[in-house]
C-alpha cells in the first residue's frame, strides 16, 4: 500500500443504480481506519472531482468480495480541520470511485449520560450548526431540491448496527447528532442548549456530508463512536483532548473490526435503494436555462437524471 496510485479521471461514469449489483462501500472515517483486516488488493489511486480537492487518495480494495473505497476524510495524518473539509469533492470522488453506498465513521461527544465514552452511535437524524460551508452541488444555473427527511439509509445503518456489535462494541441504534461549526469544543452553555434540543451526540463534520450523500443519489449511514460527555456535565472538567485521542484509539481498533463484519454481513446482490432515485424530479431549472458548465460538472452525480 504505498502513497502513490493510480489516477482516475474526472470523467469516470458513475454506476447505474436502477437494478441489482454488486456492492461497493464508500467509507469516510479517521486516518488509522484504513488498516482493515482482510483488505485484498489494496492500492491508493488519485481520484479527481470538478469540485475541488478531495482530503486525501481513496485506498481501492476488496473485503470479502465487496468493493470497499476509503477516504480518510482529514487526510493521512489528520492535516485537514473539520471547518475545512471538502465535503463536496470527498463525495463526487467517492461516487466517480464507484461507490455504491457510504459509511462514515467519526468520533462523537456525548450528550446522554447513557451514551458513555465506547459506545457506538448509528446515527438517524442530525441537526446542522455549521456555517461558510458548501452544502449543494446545485446552484444558479442548476436548481434542485432533494428530500432530506429522513436523512440516512435505513438498509445500511441496520447493517452497520450488527456489524458494530459483531465487532464488540455496545451499540445504540438510533439518535440525533449535532453538527457543529469546530474547530474549538462547545461551551457549557451550548452543550446544555444543545441537549434541550434533543441531540443525543455531537460533532464537526457530519454537515454537509449526509447532505451532499443524499444528493449524489448514494446511501448513507454514520456511526458515531463517542469519545467523551462533552461539557454539559458541571461537576465534571470540560473536553480534554488528551482523554479524547485515547479514546479514539481503542474505538478505531472496533472500527476496523466493525467494517470487516460489515462486508460479511451484506447481501451477495445489492438490491436497488429507494435513495438511488433521490434525483428524480428534484431538478426545478428547465433544460434551456440550464448552467452547460454546471450540468457538466454535475455529470457523475446525476447525467440519468438531467437527461
Amino acid at each position: 500500500m504505498g502513497d502513490r496510485g493510480r489516477r482516475i479521471s474526472s470523467n469516470a461514469s458513475a454506476p447505474r443504480s436502477d437494478a441489482a449489483m454488486r456492492w461497493t462501500i464508500g467509507i469516510l472515517g479517521g486516518s488509522g481506519l484504513y488498516a482493515i483486516p482482510g483488505l485484498k488488493d489494496a492500492e491508493w489511486r488519485t481520484v479527481d472531482s470538478a469540485w475541488g480537492t478531495p482530503s486525501d487518495q481513496i485506498l481501492h480494495g476488496t473485503l470479502g468480495g465487496v468493493g470497499i473505497r476509503f477516504l480518510p476524510r482529514h487526510g493521512r495524518g489528520h492535516r485537514i480541520p473539520p471547518d475545512a473539509v471538502d465535503a463536496r469533492a470527498n463525495i463526487d470522488a467517492l461516487k466517480r470511485a464507484g461507490a455504491t453506498d457510504i459509511l462514515a465513521v467519526s468520533s462523537v461527544g456525548s450528550l446522554r449520560e447513557e451514551l458513555p465514552p465506547g459506545r457506538f452511535v448509528v446515527v438517524d437524524q442530525f441537526i446542522d450548526r455549521t456555517t461558510g460551508r458548501v452544502a449543494s452541488f446545485f446552484g444558479t444555473g442548476l436548481v434542485g431540491h432533494v428530500s432530506l427527511a429522513d436523512p440516512v439509509c435505513p438498509r445500511l445503518s441496520s447493517l452497520a448496527a450488527r456489524a458494530a456489535e459483531a465487532a464488540g462494541a455496545a451499540v445504540t441504534l438510533g439518535g440525533t447528532y449535532l453538527a457543529m461549526q469546530g474547530p474549538q469544543f462547545s461551551t457549557r452553555a451550548e452543550s446544555r442548549l444543545y441537549r434541550a434540543w434533543g441531540a443525543d451526540v455531537i460533532g464537526m463534520t457530519a454537515m454537509p456530508e449526509a447532505k451532499l450523500a443524499r444528493e449524489a443519489a448514494l446511501p448513507y449511514a454514520l456511526v458515531g463512536m463517542v469519545t467523551d460527555y462533552d461539557s454539559w456535565r458541571e461537576a465534571e472538567a470540560g473536553v480534554d483532548v488528551a482523554a479524547i485521542v485515547a479514546q479514539m484509539q481503542g474505538n478505531v481498533a472496533v472500527a476496523r473490526d466493525m467494517v470487516a463484519a460489515y462486508a460479511r454481513l451484506l447481501p451477495d446482490t445489492r438490491a436497488p435503494s429507494p435513495i438511488d432515485r433521490a434525483l428524480d424530479g428534484a431538478v426545478l431549472t428547465a433544460p434551456s436555462a440550464r448552467e452547460p458548465e454546471l450540468v457538466e460538472r454535475i455529470d457523475a452525480l446525476a447525467r440519468r437524471r438531467l437527461d
